[in-house]
């Protein structure tokens, strides 16, 4: 194939680096290279630590200011680490179209991606013991705890 004229080389250009960013930008980790320890000790002790890019800043701010009553636990941490562990998240928080939208409850599972993604899982695989809710990202993505849900990754346990 030739080109004869700038116009378009510079389509060709601009098609194939536009083109392919959503996919690099698709493959970039969720979660943050450097994770705050806090972070992991704190929120890995009853759950995946989840990658604060998954949800908007203003939800870790209200999950952050609610650990009283954090899904029905009080996940209460002193003042010095909650503000460590909010600053933190308010750093990493998604700013991107898929997660700027409201989360009922603040939750993951609940946000339109997270369905729309797991529309075709049968209500019947999320209650399986080796599987054990929504909530239970690294159940079938492996790579969960460092941000990585590929969809040909994913391993969905008997």
């Amino acid at each position: 194939m030739t080109f004869h004229n700038w116009t378009q080389r510079v389509c060709l250009c601009a098609a194939l680096v536009f083109g392919t960013l959503p996919l690099a930008m698709a493959d970039k980790p969720l979660m943050s290279t450097t994770v705050l320890p806090a972070y992991k000790t704190e929120c890995a002790s009853c759950h995946m630590a989840y990658p604060p890019a998954m949800l908007s800043k203003p939800s870790w701010q209200r999950i952050m200011g609610g650990l009283d009553k954090h899904f029905g636990t009080d996940a209460s941490l002193d003042k010095a680490t909650e503000r460590q562990i909010g600053a933190w998240l308010q750093a990493q928080g998604g700013t991107y179209k898929r997660v700027e939208a409201s989360s009922p409850g603040d939750r993951l599972t609940t946000t339109t991606w997270f369905e729309k993604k797991h529309r075709k899982i049968d209500k019947a695989v999320w209650t399986r013991k080796s599987i054990n809710g929504k909530a239970q990202c690294q159940a079938c993505h492996q790579g969960a705890d460092m941000g990585d849900f590929e969809d040909d990754r994913v391993r969905i346990p008997l």
